[in-house]
């Protein structure tokens, strides 16, 4: 099995990834969801947060490997992030998504100095939007970033424009297409219900679930 329908085969099995067609999540946004994912939950298994910290390592190695920094995006990118630096031995910082309205405040917390290439750790990619914002603060600070990485990524067609834009190489460790694959596979759906969830990752923003009878 391919490490990316490994790894959303993962999710699936504590839980962090979660599928309901007929009552799905509401986003900040106002979108209607039939998919769920905290991947919050993998700090609490000790194996699956090794098998993370390994593969974002493995992704920063193999893309960018002159990284200076690593940055999490706060809150749920900053232990992934944390973790992954600390196998690569390689300085952190995290980026609040507005500066602190106290103290200092600062929007990156620890060490970025002028020119520093940094590479950015994200918990999840959506429409792409917050995570962009951090990218253009820590180029505002001076750093020079040169790609994120992800756990899991929707595909969004509008994700994958927005990043090709800002000029940012996105390496996630799984997917949505992975995903509905590998969900199909173990027969947590069916295949009526994947080509729904193909449907509702075509156009999100105006899905609607069909009303049982």
């Amino acid at each position: 099995m391919n490490v990316d329908k490994e790894f959303a085969l993962k999710l699936l099995q504590i839980k962090a990834l979660q599928i309901n067609l007929d009552k799905p999540y509401q986003w900040a946004s106002g979108w209607l969801s039939p998919i769920y994912c905290d991947n919050r939950k993998v700090l609490s298994h000790p194996y699956i947060r090794d098998f993370v910290k390994s593969e974002l390592a493995n992704r920063v190695l193999s893309h960018f490997s002159d990284a200076d920094v690593i940055a999490g995006v706060a809150t749920a990118g900053i232990a992934h992030g944390c973790l992954a630096a600390d196998l690569l031995k390689l300085p952190f910082v995290y980026v609040r998504s507005q500066p602190k309205t106290h103290g200092m405040g600062n929007q990156i917390e620890g060490e970025l100095l002028p020119g520093q290439k940094v590479v950015v750790i994200e918990d999840l990619i959506s429409t792409g939007n917050s995570s962009l914002q951090v990218v253009n603060a820590l180029r505002e600070a001076g750093g020079e970033v040169i790609g994120m990485c992800s756990l899991f990524t929707y595909n969004f067609p509008i994700a994958q424009q927005a990043f090709e834009v800002a000029g940012v190489s996105l390496q996630t460790i799984s997917h949505y297409d992975a995903l509905l694959e590998v969900a199909t596979e173990i027969n947590a759906i069916t295949p009526e219900q994947q080509q729904a969830l193909k449907q509702w990752n075509i156009a999100p923003h105006a899905w609607q679930p069909k009303l049982s009878t």
